[in-house]
């Protein structure tokens, strides 16, 4: 069985929901906590949401510099998953993971809302099983989720097809398409190799039917097929 490592840092809190969603998708989920400097075999990572340090400094400042974290790099340098959910797509960019930065929204509000996004690349570990140009709507959850970078990385990110999630007017909702203000509004975004994948909305909230919608839930099964695939031999 794949095995997905979600690790616990202080103040995060999706932990459980990011190993449900694995498991419902078929895949073995399994904690490992920030000082840890194994990934115990994992063949993924999932860095899940919260708070980590109760986002002193910034959010993900100070996660970045974990005892895990070098065995996250490593992970992605060989060219396995890794995935970051909110706060853990914060924790990538400032770890360098990722290109750009993660800021204070648009209006300096926390939001808790659904919203619209468009998928903008499937060749990833995580969209495979998306259509191109499809929307979803799944939950966000942040204060600091608008995503910036210098236009010169932003043409580069959209030249060399790096941005994987847009936010997108489905119509229907009462919010606005690009609610924290994104620039080009991103809101996802994968490293070149495109094994390494950070996204502000929150997938594991909403991947169960009784949910009323399990829009989420491709994410984690295009995980596990995609490790049954390309098995890591780790």
């Amino acid at each position: 069985m794949t095995r997905v490592a979600v690790v616990r840092f202080p103040g995060s809190n999706c932990e459980p929901e990011a190993c449900r969603a694995v498991e419902r998708a078929g895949g073995e989920a399994f904690y490992v906590w920030h000082r840890d400097k194994s990934l115990e075999g994992a063949d993924a990572v999932i860095l899940p949401g919260g708070f980590s340090y109760g986002d002193y400094l910034r959010s993900g400042a100070i996660a970045r510099m974990s005892p895990v974290m070098d065995a996250i790099r490593a992970h992605a340098a060989a060219g396995a998953p890794v995935l970051g959910i909110c706060n853990g797509f914060q924790i990538l960019c400032e770890a360098g993971l990722l290109p750009g930065a993660l800021t204070r929204n648009a209006g300096l509000r926390y939001l808790s809302r659904p919203v619209d996004v468009r998928i903008e690349r499937t060749t990833t570990p995580f969209t495979a099983e998306y259509r191109p140009g499809e929307v979803i709507r799944i939950p966000v959850g942040h204060g600091e989720g608008r995503f910036t970078a210098s236009d010169d990385e932003l043409d580069r990110l959209e030249s060399e097809g790096q941005v994987v999630l847009r936010y997108a007017d489905a119509g229907g909702g009462d919010y606005p398409s690009n609610p924290n203000g994104s620039a080009r509004a991103i809101a996802a975004v994968c490293n070149r190799e495109g094994n390494v994948v950070g996204m502000m909305p929150h997938p594991e909230r909403l991947a169960e039917p009784v949910l009323g919608s399990d829009a989420g839930h491709r994410v984690f099964t295009s995980l596990i097929h995609h490790l049954i695939a390309e098995p890591s031999g780790r």
